[in-house]
């Protein structure tokens, strides 16, 4: 049976009648001359690319990084998540079949110590990065594991500094992987890991204010490691969690003209429940408020992370691709908003998520954001 998504606003301003059938994007046309069941969205309605989440929790083994992956996926309107560390090789196989049994398309960065987050300094023994595991892993699960992650703070690799990921780097996949580094308070030093990176690798957390070790090397210059790896082709993902986004980075970023390319929320259950994160809507909502255009944050969630792992598929609205989109609203609301660090902010604006269709399954949501 064929559905038609009937006049589909999209972003920029235009609407189209989108044809689905078996799960798949048939056509795209102003207006649609063929039958079907019918689903209509509402004029107030924008319709986007299945939202993508490149930075979640969505193992739910080990606490606190934790969550069942439709709680953090769909019913908030992400159509697809990508898991950033939480298991490693020990344990991807069963975070491969629980993946399996979401509606939420999940995908996994694997971490690089093969106990993943079964304990949280788990770069502090150099032992548990196996590289000849890691390249099983990636063989057996090559559609599930579209990269790899690396927690690069003081916390995580103790005595270690930069050596883990100095480690992981001499990896030789069959086919190159992006890495995702997360940075945080040091040592090892910012400029020392953003050295490291390559060309298609992330680095999350990017707005954090930790310690200095940030990505502003004084108050007012931007730090060189970070202009050298972006000027590389090194991407740079928000990563927002319970403890790494900062407004005043933010707004200092933008000012300086330093982008990101991905917002990644860094959800679990504990900052969905409890914030500052709570869902993708809110953190985009942020985002609005910092005087990014919606066009920009929309491409962040979804062509952006859909190019760093290799899904020319995802994250666009084509004929012959998956039927995943996203249903929203952007409304005159105030919303009181928070960062990680206690900063406030008020927004004209909230973004309210409708619905999602994902593999052509119309899902109609009652969301709290």
């Amino acid at each position: 049976m064929t559905q038609i998504i009937k006049n589909a606003r999209q972003i920029n301003g235009e609407t189209v009648d989108i044809a689905v059938k078996d799960g798949i994007i048939q056509e795209i046309t102003e207006k649609y001359a063929g039958d079907g069941v019918e689903i209509k969205p509402g004029e107030d309605v924008y319709i986007s690319p299945g939202w993508i989440d490149l930075h979640t929790h969505a193992f739910p083994k080990y606490e606190p990084y934790c969550a069942e992956p439709d709680e953090i996926g769909f019913r908030t309107g992400v159509t697809t998540i990508i898991d950033a560390g939480s298991s490693g090789a020990d344990d991807i196989d069963e975070f491969y079949e629980i993946a399996q049994q979401a509606k939420t398309r999940v995908l996994s960065l694997l971490n690089i110590s093969r106990s993943g987050l079964r304990h949280l300094n788990e770069l502090a023994d150099l032992s548990t990065i196996s590289l000849p595991a890691i390249e099983a892993a990636v063989e057996k699960h090559p559609d599930f594991i579209v990269g790899l992650k690396a927690r690069m703070s003081a916390s995580v690799v103790e005595m270690n500094d930069i050596k883990p990921l100095q480690l992981a780097k001499q990896l030789r996949l069959k086919e190159p992987l992006p890495m995702m580094v997360h940075i945080g308070s040091g040592p090892p030093a910012i400029g020392e890991v953003l050295d490291v990176l390559e060309a298609g690798d992330v680095v999350t957390h990017c707005f954090h204010q930790k310690q200095d070790n940030h990505i502003f090397a004084t108050p007012e210059a931007v730090h060189p490691a970070l202009l050298r790896a972006m000027k590389r082709g090194v991407h740079l993902d928000v990563g927002h969690g319970t403890s790494s986004f900062s407004f005043p980075i933010a707004k200092q970023a933008k000012e300086a003209g330093i982008a990101f390319d991905t917002i990644g929320t860094d959800i679990y259950q504990r900052n969905q429940l409890h914030g500052p994160v709570y869902d993708m809507a809110t953190t985009l909502t942020k985002f609005l408020a910092l005087g990014h255009s919606l066009q920009e944050i929309i491409w962040a969630v979804t062509g952006a992370p859909a190019a760093i792992i290799g899904r020319d598929d995802l994250g666009v609205l084509r004929e012959g691709c998956p039927a995943d989109a996203t249903f929203f609203t952007v409304e005159k609301k105030p919303m009181q908003l928070m960062d990680s660090y206690g900063h406030t902010m008020e927004s004209p604006f909230s973004i309210k998520v409708k619905a999602v269709m994902i593999g052509g399954e119309y899902i109609e949501l009652e969301t709290s954001n």
